[in-house]
């Protein structure tokens, strides 16, 4: 490179640099100083968690955006205060499988622009989920999900096996895991037999009001119908019932999940969530909504 070569493409550097100056100045102070801020620092400059939760997910998070209720959500408070943050909760329409929401609101944002949030809840602790999301990082689990019956006593005395259901109307979720293997059990055994309702609180719901014999939703779901309504678990018991869908009775647990570089931001939320355990904050929150804290 000749020497009036050299001093060309040096002025033209430095014109561009001149170019972009007013730009930069532009942009908000923040802006410029957490460019080398680490994950959980940017966080903390914001001075807010941000907290993906499902929409229309009772009894974890429902509701209208500003003012919504539910396990989830009594979480994300308790998270954000133990890291002495304010929360912005980030509700969310389900898509069409697990691996869309973690893309979605966990690592890249969602198409129509908003997103990603700093961690999102309810997420299933399960390695070949994990294995196909490398991008993401699923960590302290909180609870463990599992498919109960749940059954009116004065109906259904008892189901030992899914044959024992037969003749009985029974009620499930709308496009629920729980829901697709009762209505598929057998080759369709009890598919005619099944109401769909809008949430798996409503089908178990509809049990107690007597529009159903039984209602197979998620244990937590039952609960909280149970406690809406101040019914007895006498006389509406929940019991297992082996679809031999693959799916192990002791059900799934569930936890969290944040992008996998942010290793900071783990390492608080499981500090966090460790002290909520063992100050008995969890348990409470647990109580407050009718459910069963159960071992991850």
């Amino acid at each position: 490179m000749t020497d009036s070569t050299l001093k060309t493409s040096r002025g033209l550097r430095r014109r561009e640099a001149l170019a972009l100056l007013p730009a930069a100045l532009a942009m908000p102070w923040p802006v410029l100083a957490q460019t080398d801020l680490s994950d959980l620092a940017r966080i903390r400059a914001n001075g807010a968690l941000k907290v993906a939760v499902y929409k229309d997910n009772a009894p974890f998070s429902s509701g209208p955006a500003t003012d919504m209720t539910g396990l989830d959500v009594s979480l994300a408070e308790a998270l954000a205060r133990q890291m002495n943050l304010k929360l912005s909760l980030l509700p969310f329409d389900a898509g069409e499988n697990m691996n869309d929401d973690l893309r979605n609101m966990v690592w890249r944002g969602h198409y129509l622009g908003y997103g990603p949030a700093d961690v999102m809840l309810q997420v299933p602790a399960d390695r070949f989920l994990a294995n196909g999301n490398p991008q993401v990082t699923i960590l302290a689990p909180y609870m463990r999900q599992s498919n109960v019956l749940l059954h009116d006593s004065r109906r259904l005395a008892a189901a030992a096996t899914p044959e024992d259901l037969k003749g009985l109307p029974l009620a499930a979720e709308r496009g629920a895991g729980a829901a697709s293997v009762l209505m598929g059990y057998g080759g369709g055994l009890l598919r005619n037999q099944v109401s769909i309702y809008p949430s798996g609180v409503e089908a178990a719901q509809a049990v107690i009001d007597g529009k159903a014999a039984a209602a197979f939703v998620l244990r937590a779901q039952a609960e909280a119908a149970l406690f809406q309504r101040k019914a007895s678990v006498e006389q509406f018991p929940l019991s297992k019932l082996n679809l031999n869908n693959g799916i192990a009775d002791t059900g799934w647990p569930v936890g969290m999940a944040i992008k996998a570089a942010h290793k900071d931001l783990g390492a608080a939320l499981d500090t966090a969530m460790k002290s909520l355990r063992e100050s008995g904050e969890l348990l409470a929150m647990f109580k407050q909504h009718g459910l069963t804290l159960t071992a991850p």
